[in-house]
């Protein structure tokens, strides 16, 4: 049977599966604790106006305290797989180096057909709401998305010729992460609205199965297993796994550690801010002097897709005439850009141009995976993608409680206030990488910082 060497149907598969399911358990858990909170059915008394409900109403009191029950839900689900899934994440897409990519491909994909299966079950059987920890719990032992974007980005840079190439296929998998996100966002309403919950959680199921099924019959692996290499379950085979990422740092020289350190850390200040910002986008919308209603956020949310693929865009057309640290350089003063003009918008037409400033924001993410990705060996990349990718989620989970916390802080004396803390945290990013800068980083010759490099024992070869 043939093979490919392509994972961006892997890539589009799980996304879309996953960001499906994402909007479809929130909506479910809050119509079942509006439900066992008033005893009535979600939408039975709801309001022709919601931004302006009048504190004292009944409606209002019940409102607010199913959506406190459902962030303390949410949270706790996130929380309950997160340090599971960092683990087997580090293990797991370190493992990659020398067993093969696709076992952090796979376990993920089953992962998901698991908790689908799941949340198909209690959505049929009406069963009780503290199984979604269950299921939460579970997907973290199997990896979940940080082992997935680990094994995606590994294989990438397996399969790239050359150092452009390996920028443009990180940038288009970051792409297909962004798209299929917003596209799975718009179309979950309209799921629910003809298909229910129940059939709904059934098509993820059908999706990641039949991601299960290409990854197992039509991936081609990338990484060659050699005979000298030690056997995976072995006392050697675990070692050499668990000390993939302690040795990434251990065994590099002070500029390769130095210019990998700076780039997570900017990576992690300028996500902080952009995911922590987002998080907080709707809450922002619905409230005065905007009151967007749902037809006006989905239309932001769909322009926010958008921006995925003219930053991708971007990427392709500015690695032909500019150094990678200039385009990151354009993609933090779009967002800055964009974060001050959220913070001082009063009108729908300022919003939406919002969107236009920031057509370019998402450029320094796929440009500082593949500076990492360019500094390292190439038997190294599961190690550093590991690395990358549980960073990743850590800094996502902890950026969603910190900005949430400031937003409901300061909402009352000045609603802008986290966006102006999201644009001022840009010049950590900004401070590190003119630092690389200084430092000497330079593409091209990125096989000076590997001469003092030992290759590690087994000569792993890339097909």
């Amino acid at each position: 049977m043939k093979k490919f060497r392509l994972v961006e149907p892997v890539v589009v598969l799980y996304c879309f599966a996953s960001y499906l399911t994402f909007p479809l358990l929130q909506q479910y858990v809050y119509r079942r604790l509006w439900q066992e909170t008033t005893n009535s059915s979600f939408g039975e008394n709801k309001t022709s106006n919601d931004c302006e409900t009048n504190k004292s109403s009944p409606f209002y009191i019940d409102q607010k305290e199913v959506q406190k029950k459902a962030s303390l839900f949410s949270m706790t689900m996130d929380l309950s797989g997160l340090i599971p899934s960092l683990l087997v994440t580090l293990v797991i897409v370190a493992y990659g180096d020398r067993h093969g990519r696709k076992t952090s491909l796979f376990l993920p994909s089953l992962g998901g057909f698991v908790t689908s299966s799941f949340y198909f079950a209690i959505s049929y059987f009406s069963w009780p709401l503290y199984i979604f920890f269950i299921s939460a719990v579970l997907t973290g032992f199997l990896g979940g998305f940080a082992t997935f974007l680990g094994g995606c980005f590994s294989y990438a840079a397996d399969i790239s010729l050359g150092a452009k190439q390996k920028t443009i296929r990180i940038a288009l998998i970051d792409t297909i992460l962004g798209v299929s996100s917003g596209l799975a966002g718009i179309l979950s309403g309209y799921f629910i609205e003809n298909f229910g919950f129940t059939w709904s959680f059934v098509t993820a199921c059908i999706l990641h199965f039949a991601n299960m099924v290409y990854i197992i019959f039509f991936l081609q692996e990338t990484v060659n297993k050699s005979e000298t290499q030690a056997h995976a379950f072995s006392a050697e085979g675990f070692k050499e796994v668990f000390s993939g990422v302690f040795l990434l740092f251990k065994n590099a020289s002070c500029k390769k550690r130095f210019l990998i350190i700076s780039m997570l850390f900017a990576f992690m200040a300028y996500l902080f801010g952009q995911y922590g910002a987002f998080s907080i986008f709707t809450l922002y919308e619905l409230a005065s002097p905007l009151c967007w209603d749902a037809v006006l956020i989905g239309w932001g949310s769909s322009l926010n897709t958008l921006v995925f693929v003219t930053s991708f865009l971007g990427v392709f057309l500015f690695t032909r005439c500019l150094k990678e640290p200039f385009i990151i350089f354009i993609g933090l003063f779009s967002w800055t850009t964009g974060m001050l003009m959220t913070a001082f918008a009063n009108t729908t037409l300022l919003m939406f141009l919002v969107r236009v400033a920031i057509l370019l924001a998402f450029m320094p993410f796929p440009i500082l995976r593949s500076m990492m990705s360019k500094v390292v060996l190439d038997s190294e990349q599961g190690a550093l993608f590991a690395c990358i990718a549980c960073l990743e989620s850590l800094t996502g989970t902890v950026a969603g409680v910190v900005f949430s916390s400031v937003y409901a802080a300061t909402v009352l004396w000045l609603p802008g206030f986290s966006f102006f803390l999201s644009a001022g945290l840009i010049l950590i990013p900004l401070s590190l990488v003119c630092a690389i800068i200084c430092v000497g980083y330079e593409e091209e010759n990125r096989h000076v910082l590997l001469v003092n490099e030992e290759e590690p024992d087994g000569g792993d070869t890339l097909s």
